[in-house]
């Protein structure tokens, strides 16, 4: 069930210098008023895997979503507002996923939500922010369905207004890989094994179709469960099946067991796999087998770009116990995004938030531009990121290396 709420805000009791008033249904609760000015919250909503097998990657996104609030507050970004975080996890779980959905809209403060991690807990949350007029921004979905359909390639159909993503697709991931190996590493011949879940399936389909295009030759294609761990039976149909390389589509914690237990198996060829294999945690599952995998990911490495400086300098002098890890950067442009729009809703406002601001700050969001953490933040017409770079990295004594960042060949 779709439950529909109206847009509403919650006036916090806070004394400042710089009052900002608030429209909502055309009254003003006076116990939440203090001095001669009133402060308005907006909360930014937060879904990621905070929790399980996926949670390095998700604590990341928690943490840049809520150092980008921070910065925020600190520049006083929107003069009168005062942004807080909501994070919520969904265990990289879809029904969760959907619940958290849920719960977001009913709390009439959230006029934005940066996530998920996973593309098929995105798939269960988007008709419930589109029903809310509640824009979600995801910093790592790479499935071209959730923004051009079904049909996006032959027919590019976006079905939500409200979802938008800073990570580029698998329309243009998959291929990438692909020339890469066929092309940079001449390898011909690859296995292909994915977990059958919208990102790893599609991931993987998207990756196939490129090589083949290209000359390369698919001797087999297995699938596996997500909860899997145990992979000697598919490791010897590997070793037996004479591939140069295995693609795999899923995350690092199939992945990473995979190519143990592949090298273990005896074939000693690499695992190419997509953005979210580089992971710390890929390294540190796999240990030294890992050595010689690669991983392409969205985005250019953020550690080497200028634009990235002050938000790694910010992030380590936040305190924040674990890493960005690998959507640190795009997560932390998502929520800025959202900031921007809220910005603009304000200004456009007479300094005020109408009544339906949501439905005003999704279509702001669509206007949205500015030079991010990751360069040039902006959304075309599907709520894609206009931003397509992406980078191939190697695992290079037990660590994910830059090996190319481009786009890709057309």
């Amino acid at each position: 069930m779709i439950v529909r709420h109206r847009s509403l805000l919650i006036l916090t009791s806070v004394l400042t210098t710089g009052a900002l008033t608030l429209s909502a249904c055309g009254s003003r609760d006076e116990d939440k008023k203090s001095g001669d000015g009133e402060k308005t919250t907006v909360v930014i909503g937060v879904d990621a895997p905070l929790s399980g097998d996926l949670s390095a990657i998700g604590l990341g996104i928690k943490n840049s979503v809520d150092l980008a609030a921070k910065v925020a507050n600190k520049n006083k970004e929107v003069p009168g507002v005062t942004f807080k975080t909501e994070p919520l996890d969904d265990v990289a779980n879809a029904s969760t996923g959907g619940q958290n959905a849920t719960k977001l809209v009913g709390m009439k403060d959230v006029l934005g939500v940066v996530g998920p991690l996973n593309s098929n807990v995105a798939q269960s949350m988007q008709k419930t922010f589109s029903a809310a007029n509640l824009v979600q921004i995801s910093p790592a979905n790479t499935n071209p369905t959730l923004t051009q359909g079904t049909k996006y390639l032959t027919s590019k159909q976006r079905e939500f207004k409200t979802y938008f993503r800073t990570a580029t697709t698998d329309a243009l991931q998959g291929p990438f890989a692909a020339q890469y190996a066929y092309n940079q590493l001449k390898l011909k011949k690859v296995y292909v094994v994915d977990n059958k879940l919208t990102y790893g399936a599609g991931l993987a389909q998207t990756f196939r179709d490129e090589f083949k295009k290209l000359g390369g030759k698919v001797v087999a294609t297995d699938h596996i469960n997500k909860d899997d761990r145990d992979f000697g039976a598919i490791s010897t149909k590997i070793k037996n099946s004479g591939a140069d390389f295995v693609y795999f589509g899923g995350e690092y914690p199939n992945g990473a067991p995979l190519s143990k237990q592949i090298k273990d198996a005896g074939a000693k060829i690499p695992l190419i796999g997509g953005d979210a294999l580089q992971s710390l945690d890929y390294v540190k599952l796999a240990g030294k087998a890992a050595n010689g995998d690669f991983a392409t990911s969205v985005g250019a490495p953020v550690d080497k770009l200028d634009t990235a400086k002050k938000f790694i300098s910010d992030y380590q002098a936040g305190g924040y116990k674990e890493p960005y890890e690998t959507y640190g950067g795009l997560s932390y442009d998502a929520a800025w995004a959202i900031i921007q729009a809220v910005k603009q809703v304000v200004n456009d406002n007479d300094g005020k938030l109408p009544s339906d601001a949501r439905q005003k700050i999704t279509e702001a969001t669509q206007k949205v531009s500015f030079n991010g953490v990751t360069g040039q933040v902006a959304f075309d017409q599907y709520g894609d990121t206009t931003n397509k770079t992406l980078t191939v990295y190697q695992v290079k004594n037990g660590k994910h290396t830059p090996v190319k960042t481009g786009e890709l060949e057309q």
